[in-house]
C-alpha cells in the first residue's frame, strides 16, 4: 500500500462536479500549496484541515464572465457580493466601459459613470490598473477587457460621429498597449450614446487589432429590442471580418413586441456558429439594469425602477411611474429630470430567458452594478439563483450542466489556464455548496442579501467565504491574457 500523503486541506465524500458537464462522482479532493493535489478515494491520506462534505457538492469556483467590477475589486476588495455566491473570478470592462486605460482630462461620459465618479478614472494604462490591484489584492481574481467607449472618450473630441482614421489609430495604439499588459480582449457597448455613432467599420478596425494577440471581442450589441436580429448580423460581421472569438453579452429580447423572438435570435446564432466562434452569456432575470436613458423607455418596459440618481438621490428605489405622477410629468421628462441616474427595466419574458439559458454553451454572467445605491439583485444572487430556481426547482438543466456553464465553459472561452475544472494540478479555486438548499435571497425590494447554501469558497486554496461570512483573505490575482496565474 502506498504511503499516505499529507495535504493542506482535504474534502471527504463530496459530490464532485468537475466543470465539464459530465456525470458527477462522489469522492475526496485534496488541496496542497494552492492547487488540487489529488482526487478520488483518498481514504489513506491526511491533511492539516479535513472537511466532511457528505451531502455537499464541490465544484470549481464560479467565473462571472460579465461584470462591472473594475472599481469594486479596488474599492471593496472583500467582494462579499461575489464570494457569497461562489464566484472566484470576475471579468471586468464589459459593455464598452473599462476603468482603464483612461487618460483624458475630460469627465468620462455616461455610461462610464456605471463604474464610479470621474475621480475614479485614475488609471491611464492597464499596467497602472493591474499594479493597483496587485498592491491591494481582492478576494477574487480579475481579468480586464478594454472598453471601446473608454477608448473613444480618450481619443475623440466629440462622440456623436464616426472616428477618423487618425483617431482609430490612436485608439488602436491604446488597445495594443493594454493587450500587451495582459487585458484579455475588446468590449463594445454600441447601444449607448457615446458609441451609437460608431460605424461597424470602426469596431472591425479595432477588433482586427486585437485578433493577433489571441484576444476576444465581447459586445453589448447595438440593439436588443426591435432590431435585435440586425444587431446579431453586425456582431457576426465584426467577428468574421476581424477573425477573432466573439461573445454576445447578456443576450435578451427586450420589450413586449419582441417577446418570443429568442427562437429567431438563437437560430441565427446557431447558423453563425457553423462558420465562426461565437458565444453568449445570460443572466437569470427578466429585468435588465443600466443607466436611465429616456429612449430606452420606447421599448415598452412593464416597469422601471430607479436605482440611483445624482440629481434626486431620494428617489433611489422608487418606480419611475410613481415619480413621474408625483411630479406631474411624462415618464420620459421625469427620466430627464432624474439624470444622471440608473434604472432597472422589467422588459423580458420568462420563456425567452429560459430558452436562452438552456441554449448549448450559454454562459452565466451577472452584469451586476456594484455602485448602484439600490442595485439589481443579480449582483448578489445570480449563481445561486441558477442552481436553486432553475436547476433544482424548474429542472431546466442538470446540476453538472449548470456548473459547466459557470466554470469550464467560461474558462475555455476567456482563456483562463488551469482554472474552471477539477483537475489534479489545477489552481484550487473551489466552491462547496449544498445542492438541496442553495438559493438566492436577494430580490428587488432587498437586493443586497447573501445567498443561502454556499458553505465555503476558496481562491487559490485560501478560504474567502466560510460560515456565511468573508474571512478577510484577499488571495486574488490578475488573470492576464495568455499567462497562467
Amino acid at each position: 500500500m502506498a504511503d499516505s500523503t499529507h495535504h493542506d486541506l482535504l474534502f471527504r465524500n463530496a459530490l464532485l462536479l468537475d466543470g465539464t458537464g459530465g456525470l458527477p462522482m462522489t469522492g475526496d479532493l485534496a488541496v496542497s500549496s494552492g492547487r488540487i493535489a489529488a482526487m478520488g478515494d483518498l481514504s489513506g491520506e491526511t491533511a492539516e484541515e479535513t472537511v466532511d462534505a457528505t451531502g455537499l457538492a464541490l465544484a470549481p469556483g464560479f467565473i462571472d464572465v460579465h461584470t462591472h467590477d473594475d472599481r469594486a475589486v479596488l474599492a471593496g476588495p472583500d467582494m462579499t457580493n461575489k464570494v457569497s455566491q461562489g464566484v472566484t473570478t470576475v471579468v471586468a470592462g464589459n459593455c464598452g466601459v473599462s476603468l482603464a486605460p483612461y487618460d483624458s482630462p475630460k469627465a468620462p461620459p455616461p455610461p462610464m459613470n456605471l463604474l464610479g465618479s470621474p475621480s475614479d478614472y485614475a488609471y491611464p494604462t492597464a499596467d497602472r490598473y493591474f499594479q493597483a490591484f496587485e498592491a491591494r489584492p481582492a478576494a477574487v481574481n480579475v481579468a480586464l477587457l478594454v472598453g471601446h467607449t473608454t477608448l473613444r472618450a480618450c481619443a475623440m473630441d466629440a462622440l456623436d460621429r464616426a472616428a477618423t482614421a487618425d483617431e482609430i489609430n490612436d485608439m488602436g495604439s491604446r488597445l495594443d498597449a493594454a493587450l500587451k499588459a495582459g487585458c484579455i480582449g475588446l468590449s463594445s457597448g454600441l447601444d449607448y450614446p457615446p458609441a451609437v455613432a460608431a460605424p461597424t467599420e470602426e469596431v472591425i478596425a479595432l477588433a482586427s487589432r486585437a485578433a493577433p494577440f489571441g484576444a476576444l471581442y465581447t459586445t453589448h450589441m447595438r440593439n436588443e429590442g426591435d432590431e435585435v436580429l440586425e444587431a446579431i448580423e453586425e456582431t457576426v460581421r465584426t467577428g468574421r471580418a476581424a477573425g477573432l472569438r466573439t461573445v454576445i453579452s447578456h443576450h435578451k429580447c427586450a420589450g413586449k413586441r419582441n417577446h418570443g423572438r429568442s427562437r429567431e435570435t438563437l437560430a441565427r446564432i446557431a447558423e453563425a456558429q457553423k462558420t465562426m466562434t461565437l458565444d453568449l452569456d445570460v443572466y437569470p432575470y427578466i429585468a435588465s439594469s443600466t443607466v436611465l436613458i429616456p429612449r430606452f423607455l420606447d421599448r415598452d418596459p412593464d416597469r422601471v425602477l430607479v436605482t440611483w440618481s445624482d440629481s434626486h438621490p431620494e428617489m433611489s428605489g422608487r418606480d419611475l411611474a410613481e415619480i413621474a405622477a408625483e411630479w406631474g410629468l411624462p415618464e420620459a421628462e421625469a427620466a430627464e429630470k432624474l439624470a444622471p441616474a440608473g434604472a432597472i427595466y422589467f422588459q423580458m419574458a420568462d420563456d425567452d430567458l429560459e430558452r436562452i439559458m438552456t441554449y448549448p454553451g450559454a454562459m452565466i454572467g451577472s452584469d451586476g452594478l456594484p455602485h448602484d445605491r439600490h442595485p439589481h439583485p443579480r449582483l448578489w444572487g445570480t449563481f445561486p439563483r441558477v442552481l436553486g430556481r432553475y436547476v433544482r426547482d424548474r429542472k431546466l438543466m442538470s446540476l453538472a450542466e449548470a456548473v459547466h456553464r459557470m466554470t469550464g465553459k467560461s474558462a475555455e472561452v476567456f482563456g483562463f489556464a488551469e482554472r474552471g475544472l477539477l483537475r489534479q494540478g489545477f489552481i484550487a479555486d473551489l466552491v462547496l455548496f449544498d445542492p438541496e438548499t442553495v438559493v438566492d435571497k436577494a430580490d428587488f425590494a432587498t437586493p443586497a442579501e447573501p445567498a443561502e447554501g454556499i458553505q465555503q469558497v476558496l481562491v487559490g486554496g485560501t478560504a474567502v467565504w466560510r460560515d456565511q461570512a468573508t474571512t478577510g483573505a484577499r488571495p486574488g490575482h490578475v488573470l492576464r491574457r495568455g499567462q497562467p496565474n
